[in-house]
Parts: C-alpha cells; structure tokens; sequence
C-alpha cells in the first residue's frame, strides 16, 4: 500500500469521525484504566453495563481496594474471566496506592508492571488517558489491518510496529480508535459490511473480491 493510498484512507476516517476515542465509559483515569483491564476478551458493552454500578461507589485505588475480591467479583460477575480479573484488579489497586500514590501512571514500564496489564491495555491507556500516539491492536485492529493492506503481520506486535511506521503522523494519535470502530461497526469479521464502507476503493481484500 502506498503512502498516497494510507493518506486517503485516514484523511476519510478522520472526516467521518473528526474525535474518535474509547466506547468504555470512564470519569478518570483510574476509572478508564480498570475498564480497559476488564475488557480484554470481553466486549465493551458488557463492561459499561458493570462499571455502571461499580464505579459510583470505587472511583478510585482505595475504594476498590476496600471492596475486596469477593465483593469486587459481585460487580463484574457478568463479565469473561472475571475471577481472575478481580484478583488482578484489587493487587493493582493495591500497588497503585503503595508504589504510584494513587496515581495510575503515564509511562509504559510502570503500567505493564501492574497485574492484568499487558501491552495493548498500556497502550490504550497511554493513548486515550495521555495523548500518547499509540496503536492497541485488538481483534479488530489485527483483522482490518491484515485485510485492507494497511498492515500484513502475523502477530499483534507485527501488526502495531508497521502501523506505528507507515500510518502518517498526523493521524496517527487517533487512528487506534478510528480503526477498532471500523473493524468492529464496518470491517467486521464475518459478512463485512462493504457496501457501506467509506474506503473500500482503497481496500486490497474489496479488490480481490470483486
């Protein structure tokens, strides 16, 4: 794909949606940050409808903290993994009050040491908390890279690193959002809608299925 050819596609997600950002809803960074935890193989309706309850009495490191497993899991029980998702998310309260004051940090090193926090959970975290231009690569992401030719990798770091180099710079901040929306309302991955589509001309798999 050529850099005239990613120019078009984002200028066209860009114009669509001039300020894309996250469908979890979230008053805080603490908050943004245990919903991301929560939606790793889980879908962000699910979560929303959970944090709806939850976050209006633990908004922050200590009251979650307060709640306990056992309590915590009462909240998020309708969510994938949630067990294992309580025990990760009351140990990052724990380390976020102990080692961060509180604060959830802004750096990558320091976000993937809490438990439950791998790397595309960092990354959304710095890109829609900080302003970060960094690139999550989700199912969705993974899929709409492979199958329009933005990005051909076989593993989501393959994928995130030829983003991160071939995406134009000024799109790059929010084209992890315009590319989950796409992939998960357009692009999807069974019957994608690409009649509807507003860079199908653009598309390498709409080409080869014409």
């Amino acid at each position: 794909m050529t850099p005239a050819t990613r120019e078009k596609i984002f200028a066209t997600l860009q114009k669509n949606n001039p300020a894309p950002t996250t469908e979890l809803h979230f008053q805080n960074h603490f908050e943004l940050l245990i919903a991301v935890i929560l939606s790793a193989q889980a879908t962000d309706v699910s979560v929303n409808k959970a944090t709806k309850h939850l976050f209006p009495i633990a908004d922050t490191p200590e009251k979650l903290f307060s709640l306990g497993i056992d309590n915590l899991k009462k909240y998020i029980r309708t969510i994938n993994l949630y067990p294992t998702k309580a025990k990760h998310i009351i140990k990052t309260c724990e380390l976020l009050i102990t080692k961060f004051n509180s604060q959830v940090p802004n750096n990558r090193d320091d976000l993937e040491s809490l438990p439950g926090v791998g790397r595309k959970t960092a990354n959304v975290v710095l890109n829609t908390a900080f302003g970060e231009s960094t690139i999550a690569v989700d199912t969705h992401i993974f899929r709409v890279a492979n199958r329009t030719g933005l990005a051909n990798g076989k593993t989501p770091l393959a994928v995130e690193n030829q983003l991160t180099k071939t995406i134009p710079k000024k799109y790059l901040k929010d084209a992890h959002h315009w590319l989950v929306l796409h992939g998960r309302y357009i692009c999807t991955a069974r019957n994608p809608k690409c009649s509807g589509c507003p860079i199908l001309e653009w598309c390498e798999y709409s080409q080869k299925n014409i």
